[in-house]
């Protein structure tokens, strides 16, 4: 059984302590795919590193996390074009626009927002979306760039049913974590309407850790436990979810 996890932070300083352990209690589970996004040039050398240490395992993507869009923001965008210019990367992310923390920048989000999907489909690649507060605003510019040439994943999708529908319009699959696992999670309620070729599955880790687990550090081996969720909440084997959500995943990576 192979199991993509395909959002997870190796690189944070909470796995500082335990890196390499972490990950291979994660490839002993199944686990044999993570997938990096990217927050800012800050982290580059690390996540380089990480793939250094795991080439079999670790997929890097590129981007600015939409906190990290300050006053330097251009500076920034200008980091990932040259990286682009240098390497291969498998998606751009994770990117969107996040009001919760920060409305201040609302302005400058959307701009490095917009500049990094046309980024995105000047390589072919797809697109990790972030999205915290903001379905209207993230919405309102998938529109104004909908078309073939735009896919990817909406990262940690906490939305409704109308919204979920409305994302893979977009030609976004679901990126499905621990709180699908939350009593109060709420897309545990109708994630049995969406059709399992449009979900993937990740961890967000260190962050969202799923039930039992919750409150604590998550690390890509508690994915199992979103797995268990999802064959419940689907009336599939874990091996069935799995392999669809493994697959979904190489259709939007391309490998």
């Amino acid at each position: 059984m192979i199991i993509t996890d395909t959002h997870t932070h190796l690189y944070s300083d909470a796995f500082d302590q335990d890196r390499h352990d972490m990950i291979n209690r994660a490839i002993e589970q199944g686990v044999s795919r993570f997938f990096i996004p990217a927050i800012d040039s800050e982290y580059t050398a690390s996540m380089l590193q990480l793939e250094k240490d795991f080439p079999e395992h670790v997929f890097l993507m590129t981007g600015l996390h939409p906190t990290h869009v300050k006053d330097n923001y251009k500076d920034e965008l200008k980091h990932i074009e040259d990286l682009l210019e240098k390497r291969s990367f498998y998606a751009i992310g994770e990117i969107g626009i996040d009001l919760y923390w920060d409305k201040s920048t609302l302005k400058i989000q959307q701009e490095a927002f917009n500049y990094q999907i046309k980024l995105a489909k000047k390589y072919k690649l797809p697109i990790v979306i972030h999205c915290r507060d903001a379905f209207d605003e993230v919405f309102e510019i998938l529109e104004s760039e909908k078309g073939d040439d735009l896919f990817g994943i909406f990262h940690c999708f906490t939305g409704s049913l109308e919204q979920a529908h409305k994302a893979i319009s977009y030609n976004m699959k679901l990126g499905i974590g621990g709180v699908a696992t939350f009593k109060n999670g709420k897309i545990d309620k109708f994630l049995n309407e969406i059709g399992l070729k449009h979900i993937v599955l990740e961890t967000d880790a260190p962050y969202l850790a799923p039930t039992p687990y919750r409150g604590k550090r998550n690390e890509s081996a508690y994915i199992v436990k979103v797995l268990e969720k999802l064959s419940y909440i689907y009336n599939r084997s874990e091996e069935d979810i799995a392999d669809i959500t493994t697959q979904n995943s190489k259709a939007v990576f391309k490998v």
